[in-house]
């Protein structure tokens, strides 16, 4: 930025359009390893984009997590995980909906008082 301040991102990308954005909640299930949306991560955002329609969601991390905390036990019981094979671990993440997700770091903004 013109002011100094640095954002660094990290990129996920999807090969198909999906109506939802997939949370890794385990990178490794059997050594319940957390995945990004639950542990401390070294960038500022995710950019989270669909390749075939070129649309990208541009993620603040903080609020994304907050809002995982927040609905991640609710989200996981209403959408399943989808779990990837990988070699010699299977990776778990749940389909929130995006419209789900942008509400739930809508509420991830409001902080009692």
């Amino acid at each position: 930025m013109s002011c100094g301040r640095v954002y660094t991102v990290d990129e996920k990308v999807r090969t198909h359009d999906w109506p939802d954005i997939l949370l890794e909640q385990w990178s490794d299930e059997a050594r319940r390893s957390p995945g990004w949306v639950q542990k401390p991560l070294a960038c500022d955002f995710i950019a989270y984009a669909f390749a075939p329609s070129r649309r990208c969601y541009l993620l603040p991390v903080n609020l994304l997590q907050r809002a995982w905390r927040l609905h991640g036990r609710s989200w996981l019981k209403d959408h399943g995980q989808r779990r990837a094979q990988n070699r010699g671990y299977v990776s778990t993440s749940v389909p929130v909906p995006i419209s789900d997700l942008m509400q739930g770091m809508i509420d991830a903004m409001l902080v009692g008082l």
